[in-house]
């Protein structure tokens, strides 16, 4: 590997012009030494390495040979830009990745004007390329749009309803599909296999050797083998490419620049829509990412010369693994239970139920559509189907909740992870909806669990739920160590509990800010002021007893939420207004996520901006009653 304090000539690179009067040996020095800059910088910050990795030498061809951001680039998903900030006039930032009020760790509009199209979710690229590309037709323009997507983004529909579209209206637009084999987890589905036969099947080989055998006396072996790139696509594969109307090109291969700019050159000049398909190795360049499972996909802070990462010893099992575990626990005594995840084995706990029960686990790749259609087909037939899905990707399937589940009331259960904010991931991953959407079905149960126990029991609940869909929230990380009871009581559907008894201020809360709510009463009560904490457990049906309870005998209500306006606290609300709660002097206020999209930062800065935390809590109690000293909230927080 380069010395990672030699990059003379990155040095040189301000901007993707640079790159323009470079030499070809020149670019293969640059890239070498962006592949070390990406190393060293997410050492430091942590983040998306693989992808990034992988991709360096194609990042280069890009902006070598196209003229950006004249020439559109979209980037999908956009894990992989990290070389592509850095070649845009952004080097000088790139340790600030994912770190508040620094780079995004993903294409973002409002951060570069080489960013064009900002992504954090799968296979929305060639759409979005499409509509650039219509655009410049219509302004009279003449710039060139590349749109960069990965296999694992393939196997999404959205991808193939935009070249579907593409194929028919001919526009000329370049598609580059990234090949490596792996997404986030290895790959699955019959997209991802069938690049894998392309360019190892027997008759492609055999065909390989007969070129050999002719060449090699002659003394063309060495032209021959570049040639055979090109001829891989005419030879072996394509078809569907160019039946939905690309001229296909390729495979070849995505970490030769000898191979990658002048093949990048001629697709410049076609009229048309051009498929490049280029074959790459996720971690490229490094090898304790090449020599990991996951290729280093998403890495804490790390050793640059050992690989290894500095992940702080957990103090409680994360929510993810609590759901698995759970899982697992009760499939042992019923064989109904399956679990569904879009690409998120491990991130949603799926994982440990799939070691377990191999047979009835089931990742459909980043196909969230589908996921959720083939549980209701599931359940429609008898089975009990989990659909485990990060509350920000489940929006990407809720036409199929709205249309295939809750219309039906087929009880498919939805367990949502990463609900409420999630950190260096920024606003693309934030859990901000679930609650006002799924809420507003009728018909749908909706719980959120405050800590690992009640996430538990509320696993066990969801299965005995049998006549309707169901959905229960839970954050991303570590819970807060409390024990888990052996036996797995279900709850009482629309029930909540008293945590704490008080007389003046109620706080109810809906999910995991139970924590914070329980400070604040004490800030209250240092202050003599007695408040009620309460568990809401359900979002609908929501417990009309206890709310109306809480609503007659305080002064003050607060609802709190990890979750945006329009959800928890606006049911609240208006059952008060019907049974006529409001009409008697209560003071009410609904605590929810701020109504913007809130940029990356450290979760619990992020909560502070949100005002969601047990001093601003307090504050707000005490604003309401008036009376109360916001002054000493404020000290006592900062003790």
């Amino acid at each position: 590997m380069t010395d990672l304090k030699n990059t003379r000539l990155l040095d040189d690179v301000q901007s993707p012009d640079d790159l323009k009067d470079k030499s070809r040996e020149d670019l293969k020095q640059i890239a070498d030494e962006v592949r070390q800059e990406v190393i060293d910088a997410v050492s430091v910050t942590g983040g998306h390495l693989g992808a990034g990795l992988g991709v360096v030498e194609l990042t280069v061809a890009l902006h070598a040979v196209f003229k950006t951001p004249e020439d559109r680039l979209i980037w999908d998903v956009g894990h992989q830009c990290y070389p592509h900030k850095i070649l845009t006039g952004r080097r000088d930032r790139i340790r600030t990745l994912r770190q508040g009020g620094g780079l995004s760790g993903f294409t973002k509009r409002a951060e570069s004007e080489y960013d064009p199209f900002g992504a954090a979710h799968a296979s929305t690229s060639i759409s979005a390329a499409h509509g650039f590309a219509t655009a410049r037709d219509l302004q009279g323009k003449n710039n060139h749009v590349v749109s960069v997507i990965g296999d694992g983004s393939m196997t999404a529909g959205m991808a193939y309803e935009a070249m579907n579209n593409v194929g028919g209206d001919q526009k000329r637009q370049v598609v580059i599909l990234n090949d490596n084999d792996m997404s986030i987890a290895p790959p699955v589905g019959a997209m991802s296999h069938y690049f894998s036969r392309l360019v190892s099947s027997r008759q492609y080989r055999g065909l390989r050797r007969l070129a050999k055998s002719v060449v090699k006396p002659i003394g063309l072996e060495n032209p021959a083998r570049k040639a055979e790139e090109y001829l891989r696509g005419f030879a072996m594969g394509g078809t569907m490419f160019e039946e939905l109307g690309f001229y296909y090109v390729g495979p070849i291969d995505g970490h030769d620049l000898d191979v990658l700019l002048p093949v990048l050159e001629n697709i410049k000049q076609m009229q048309r829509p051009v498929l490049l398909h280029v074959v790459t190795q996720k971690g490229h360049g490094y090898a304790p990412a090449e020599n990991s499972a996951d290729k280093y996909h998403g890495v804490s802070k790390f050793n640059v010369v050992t690989g290894e990462q500095q992940k702080t010893k957990a103090s409680a099992p994360k929510f993810q693994d609590v759901f698995g575990e759970t899982l697992v626990k009760l499939a042992e005594t019923d064989d109904k239970i399956c679990a569904i995840t879009a690409a998120m084995p491990s991130g949603t706990g799926v994982n440990i139920f799939q070691k377990a029960f191999p047979k009835r686990a089931f990742d459909v790749g980043i196909a969230e559509q589908h996921a959720v259609t083939m549980a209701a087909g599931m359940a429609a037939d008898g089975m009990k189907p989990y659909a485990a899905i990060y509350s920000t990707f489940l929006q990407r399937g809720y036409d199929q909740v709205v249309h295939d589940v809750a219309i039906q009331s087929l009880p498919v259960r939805f367990a949502i992870d990463r609900a409420g904010l999630v950190g260096a991931d920024g606003p693309t991953h934030a859990g901000s909806f679930d609650i006002g959407y799924l809420g507003a079905l009728p018909g749908m149960i909706c719980m959120a669990a405050s800590d690992e126990a009640e996430l538990a029991r509320m696993v066990a609940t969801a299965n005995e739920i049998d006549d309707r869909p169901s959905a229960f929230r839970y954050p991303r990380g570590e819970g807060y160590g409390v024990d888990i009871p052996a036996e797995l009581t279900p709850l009482e559907i629309g029930k909540g509990k008293i945590v704490r008894e008080g007389t003046s201020i109620a706080i109810l809360s809906y999910g995991a800010r139970l924590q914070e709510s329980l400070k604040a009463a004490e800030m209250l009560a240092a202050q003599g002021l007695s408040c009620t904490v309460a568990d809401a457990r359900f979002a609908k049906p929501i417990d009309a007893d206890l709310t109306e309870r809480l609503a007659k005998d305080h002064e003050v209500l607060i609802t709190i939420e990890e979750g945006a306006r329009g959800g928890f606290g606006a049911f609240v609300l208006q059952h008060l207004a019907e049974v006529g709660a409001l009409d008697t002097g209560l003071k009410v206020r609904t605590l929810h996520l701020p109504d913007v999209f809130q940029d990356q930062d450290k979760p619990d800065l992020m909560y502070e901006e949100a005002r969601l935390t047990a001093r601003h809590i307090a504050a707000r109690a005490i604003e309401a009653l008036g009376r109360g000293n916001v002054d000493a909230i404020e000290r006592i927080a900062r003790a």
